[in-house]
């Protein structure tokens, strides 16, 4: 028995570390956050539609979280190591995903992510459902479009400090995408522009990463500010990284939804502007 137990166990820790591990981001009030504020930036003309599946798109927004992190070689897809390639604006990797595995190669340009690209396949994707006029795949390409573009506007998600442990912060992105939003979320208003034409959804993707990882340092400075003098990250913690970092969260929430709403819009006049039932 005794040797029928340490093989289970061994078993157990060799599958576990076939896990890759999981970088946690967005959580789920800020997903359903950007996805109910990106419908409000959107036209007269395919509002209603989208207000009509909020409830879906809102709630699809985290199932596609949900189902990367159960994929294999999936999480590849949800970030992009932007300082991998040298100094900022990280002009080392270029934006075509062929000329990029063929100056990196593939196995090398998955490890350090894919963000960029894998928004602009489900921006093709949803281009293609509003073509064929398939609403039900329309639905479902824009719920995970959403959660890819609310990635893009996570400064952890664009950086090998995906978690906080190289800087000695373990578990800041947490804090900072779950944590502050749990429990501020009800005193801040994000308010986005409206949506706007995107000409080069990749490009446009890379644009957002990059500009959410310029927040990256002010984001850490204030998370290493809050904790000082605190032994745990009490709500003395919170109060004082959400005073410092509050106003970054506000306006990546506000970017994402603009963002996330120019693709819809964008997938709909690529698509000819049908009728929206």
């Amino acid at each position: 028995m005794k040797r029928l137990t340490g093989a289970v166990i061994l078993l157990l820790v060799s599958v576990l570390l076939l896990i890759p591990p999981v970088s946690f981001g967005w959580g789920d009030a800020a997903l359903r956050l950007i996805a109910d504020k990106a419908i409000d930036t959107l036209p007269e003309e395919i509002l209603p539609f989208f207000q009509s599946n909020r409830a879906f798109l809102m709630q699809q927004a985290n199932d596609a979280a949900a189902a990367e992190s159960k994929t294999p070689g999936a999480s590849r897809n949800g970030f992009i190591e932007l300082d991998h390639y040298g100094p900022f604006p990280f002009t080392a990797l270029p934006r075509s995903y062929a000329d990029a595995v063929a100056k990196f190669g593939k196995r090398s340009v998955a490890a350090h992510g894919q963000l960029p690209w894998e928004i602009g396949v489900y921006s093709e994707r949803l281009t293609d459902a509003f073509r064929m006029r398939n609403w039900d795949q329309v639905k479902i390409e824009a719920a995970t479009l959403a959660y890819y573009v609310a990635v893009a506007h996570d400064p952890f998600k664009t950086s090998t400090n995906r978690d906080g442990k190289l800087s000695g912060q373990a578990g800041v992105n947490e804090r900072f995408g779950v944590g502050l939003v749990d429990r501020y979320q009800r005193f801040f208003f994000v308010r986005p522009s409206e949506a706007a034409f995107i000409r080069d959804p990749t490009d446009h993707a890379f644009e957002m990463s990059l500009s959410a990882h310029t927040w990256l340092e002010n984001i850490l400075l204030a998370d290493e500010r809050a904790s000082q003098g605190l032994s745990s990250h009490n709500d003395e913690y919170y109060d004082r990284f959400y005073a410092q970092a509050g106003a970054v969260l506000i306006r990546l929430l506000s970017d994402a939804s603009t963002d996330l709403g120019s693709y819809w819009m964008t997938a709909w006049i690529n698509a000819g502007r049908p009728p929206l039932p």
